[in-house]
């Protein structure tokens, strides 16, 4: 059995982005790379509009150790895309959130993956971190079971 795309109703905060010319690549659909970087903004905006970190000089940060995006249909300038974000895993030093690209009003997603930070101290950027409460919180209000999960 195939398994069914991510809707906008997987997600909890939303974001929308648009393409610019620059994006598509020559086979006239926005590159690969651009997802990552849709990826970075969404958690980046998700950060600074909860006020849960503050990204120029918390004490800790978080690092980026894996991301994943699985592509289902081409995104291409000038769509508007709205990025979708939740979180799938919620540890004690680490945030795995699941994000989706989704194309003007659709609401399947053309692209979905993940993102995992792990919150190390700044000065040293090696020593896994607890998560500040306030970050926590934020990030409590996202938690969804990814689909399939038990």
């Amino acid at each position: 059995m195939a398994k069914s795309l991510p809707t906008r109703a997987d997600y909890r905060f939303f974001l929308a982005i648009p393409t610019r010319w620059m994006d598509n690549d020559v086979y006239r659909h926005v590159n690969n790379v651009t997802y990552y970087s849709w990826f970075d903004t969404v958690v980046a905006r998700f950060l600074l509009a909860s006020g849960a970190i503050n990204l120029t000089d918390s004490p800790v940060i978080g690092v980026v150790v894996e991301t994943l995006c699985r592509y289902h249909a081409p995104v291409a300038f000038p769509e508007t895309v709205t990025a979708g974000l939740r979180v799938d895993r919620l540890g004690n030093t680490a945030i795995r959130y699941g994000i989706a690209i989704f194309r003007e009003d659709e609401e399947a997603a053309s692209a979905e993956g993940h993102f995992v930070h792990v919150y190390v101290d700044r000065a040293t950027q090696t020593k896994p971190q607890p998560l500040p409460e306030s970050l926590r919180a934020a990030a409590a209000a996202l938690v969804v079971a990814a689909p399939g999960a038990d």
